[in-house]
């Protein structure tokens, strides 16, 4: 009777792991979608893709090696004299690697600061939509588009 009862009670709660990792996984794939971040009004009319950083980081050729753009950008100057909200020191650009060099941005009506930061800020493949003023070598950006976050990986054994 002990024995019956053991496997009834394993086969309930095996059934339920199953069930609510099955669910977890239709969670994870419903997350990997993309955020656009565009009002219907803004109609894009230029889209650049690139590395959204600093200007800091772009001036001080933080680029030339792509070690020192994961290591040094967000860490160190970048943030170093920042206060929330302090317009003037925001200065963020999107560096394109083929072009080898930045477009400083300039929000817009429709593009969301708090979501670039939050979201695009030190990634790369980052799509910028907006007009593009070529005398300023500026984006005015109405939208962005994130890329979709890195998936997790478990490393298996030794290389």
């Amino acid at each position: 009777m002990k024995k019956l009862v053991l496997f009834v009670a394993t086969s309930l709660l095996l059934a339920t792991g199953v069930q609510a990792s099955s669910t977890d996984e239709k969670a994870v794939s419903v997350s990997t979608v993309p955020p656009t971040h565009a009002t219907p009004l803004a109609k894009a009319s230029f889209e650049k893709k690139g590395f959204l950083t600093t200007k800091w980081c772009a001036q001080e050729g933080m680029f030339s090696d792509c070690r020192l753009e994961t290591i040094v950008c967000g860490e160190g100057e970048c943030f170093k004299k920042w206060e929330f909200g302090d317009k003037e020191k925001l200065e963020l650009v999107l560096f394109v690697h083929n072009e080898g060099k930045y477009y400083e941005i300039s929000p817009q009506e429709g593009f969301h600061i708090s979501h670039a930061i939050e979201e695009g800020l030190s990634r790369n493949e980052v799509t910028i939509k907006g007009s593009y003023d070529s005398n300023k070598n500026m984006i005015l950006a109405t939208g962005f588009e994130a890329p979709p976050p890195p998936q997790k990986s478990f490393f298996k054994g030794c290389l």
